[in-house]
């Protein structure tokens, strides 16, 4: 189909030139200005050197900049590459060699971890600086001065063979780049869109900016507000979806993540749509709903229709109660970096929600070992795999890429590692990643299962449960728990709340801290929790 996303967004931009695009805070840029800001960023790479498959790291908070950033590297056919704005010198300096970055855009406030590397990246042709108030790190430009110094580049043709890198850290090893090709990421975040208005995929990247003026004259262009970050995959693609359908993106303009400022966005620019990373995110904006109308002041939320999560497991009970507060949807999405499809699940106010089960995806299976299917119904486990449009695989890893990128029955899946089983209704119950299950007295323990249960009791704020060595059973299971505001917790309180698991599930170990467990996307950080617990004796 030869899709292209800079193209397709260029479609856009002729057809809605005077609708908001982006909105951070006060300021907000029409699809004219975002196209216009965008080309002459792209013309600044240019001057300096960059091109066809040159890499853009960008290590910068949720903003339009970050937007710009991504469409002015598509525009000139090099390739967007994300950066854990968490990151410190080490990280930083690892992700900038290994991506082969030649240029870094990056917010003042990181200027610090910024200006250790700079002289040891000696790849980077070009370091931008987003103006936030911090002083100008030595050898950077200022964001505003490099577009203002250019004028827009102009557009040229382009391929479905572009590429866009996606670095995930996964739960195990250091950050791996998934290569997708802009075809392959444009087909499969486009196809679950474009139907829900009705309208056919575009035949062209040309085509889109029409389906787009139809989606606005329907009166249906979403108000997007990404709370889980850009530079993880959940914000970035249901940003891009927004985009290619003519929407807005709202982001928020704080460092970490507040509820109530979430909330003020909504109210303040009629968000119809919002992503988050399942409790992290929903539980501190129950509480903020909560708050608000205790205090006589509630948000208004009447714009809210759909709430989407991605990428961990989002509870039964917080949907329940964000949609009785709300009175919106949720969408429960199974995906990751390395695929979108896997599976949906969607719960409406006042039916059941349920957690780790959903609808499997049209391109998805559940697979054994040899490529044949799970059969429904006799509880046996598989792996969960997708086809169709998937990544080509990991830059500069072609040992990974084997290992997740699989023919299987004569099929090419993307298979990150999930297990599932399959019900007798067709459905699929998501157990968890195999790479981080706890193997104990021979039985297989999935981490997931057991946060779920310990997060429902009173006083637990987030728990991940990690395995550590164990001279009888090989590895027992350990839990690692933040109590709640103000709680007091002790294990056995908590095993006796967790009469719905078996045994041989319960945590052996209670570890109780104040860190936080997860990235800022809200993903487990499995890595630092097996850590504290090792610390812990």
């Amino acid at each position: 189909m030869n899709w292209n996303l800079a193209t397709v967004w260029e479609s856009v931009a002729d057809s809605l030139a005077d609708r908001a695009a982006l909105v951070s805070g006060s300021t907000s840029r029409t699809w004219r200005e975002f196209d216009e800001r965008s080309a002459r960023l792209a013309a600044a790479m240019q001057s300096a050197g960059l091109g066809h498959n040159s890499k853009v790291a960008q290590y910068a908070y949720n903003s339009n900049e970050y937007s710009e950033g991504v469409f002015a590297t598509l525009k000139l056919r090099a390739i967007p590459v994300n950066v854990n704005y968490r990151y410190t010198e080490d990280e930083l300096l690892y992700l900038l060699d290994n991506s082969d970055a030649e240029a870094l855009i990056f917010h003042g406030a990181l200027g610090d971890q910024v200006a250790k590397v700079l002289g040891r990246a000696p790849n980077l042709k070009l370091v931008l600086q987003i103006d936030d108030g911090s002083p100008l790190v030595d050898g950077a430009e200022r964001y505003e001065d490099a577009l203002g110094a250019h004028a827009p580049m102009d557009r040229i043709e382009r391929s479905g063979d572009d590429l866009y890198f996606l670095y995930t850290g996964g739960t195990t090893g250091m950050p791996k780049g998934v290569m997708w090709r802009a075809e392959d990421l444009f087909g499969t975040l486009a196809e679950s869109v474009y139907p829900l208005h009705g309208l056919a995929m575009p035949a062209t990247s040309a085509e889109a900016g029409a389906l787009a003026a139809q989606i606005v004259e329907q009166g249906a262009p979403s108000v997007h507000l990404p709370g889980s970050p850009l530079m993880h995959g959940t914000g970035a693609f249901t940003t891009f979806q927004t985009l290619f359908t003519g929407g807005t993106v709202v982001t928020l303009t704080k460092r970490s993540f507040d509820p109530h400022e979430m909330w003020e966005a909504v109210q303040r620019n009629g968000v119809t749509q919002m992503a988050i990373v399942g409790d992290a995110f929903c539980k501190p904006m129950i509480a903020a709903l909560r708050e608000a109308d205790a205090a006589g002041t509630p948000y208004d939320t009447t714009t809210l229709g759909l709430l989407i999560s991605s990428g961990v497991m989002w509870s039964a009970e917080s949907k329940a109660e964000i949609m009785g507060l709300a009175n919106c949807f949720c969408l429960d999405s199974l995906g990751s970096s390395e695929g979108v499809g896997f599976g949906n699940s969607m719960s409406v106010p006042g039916a059941e929600s349920k957690t780790a089960k959903f609808t499997i995806g049209g391109k998805a299976a559940v697979l054994r070992e040899d490529g044949t299917p799970v059969e429904p119904g006799g509880g046996e486990i598989g792996v969960l795999a997708l086809g169709g449009h998937i990544p080509l695989g990991y830059y500069k890893d072609e040992v990974k890429s084997a290992g997740t990128f699989k023919v299987m029955g004569g099929v090419r899946y993307s298979v990150p590692g999930d297990m599932a089983q399959v019900e007798t209704d067709g459905t699929i119950t998501l157990l968890g990643r195999g790479s981080v299950c706890i193997n104990s007295g021979g039985e297989k323990i999935f981490p997931e299962e057991i946060e779920e249960a310990v997060k429902l009791q009173p006083g637990v704020a987030d728990c991940l449960c990690v395995g550590l060595p164990d001279d009888r059973f090989g590895e027992m299971v350990t839990a690692v728990v933040t109590p709640a505001i103000g709680a007091t917790l002790d294990g056995d309180t908590l095993t006796a709340g967790l009469g719905s698991l078996a045994r041989y599930k319960h945590p052996r170990k209670w570890i109780f801290t104040d860190q936080i467990l997860r990235a800022p996307n809200g993903k487990a950080d499995y890595k630092a929790a097996k850590a504290l617990a090792s610390d812990a004796g």
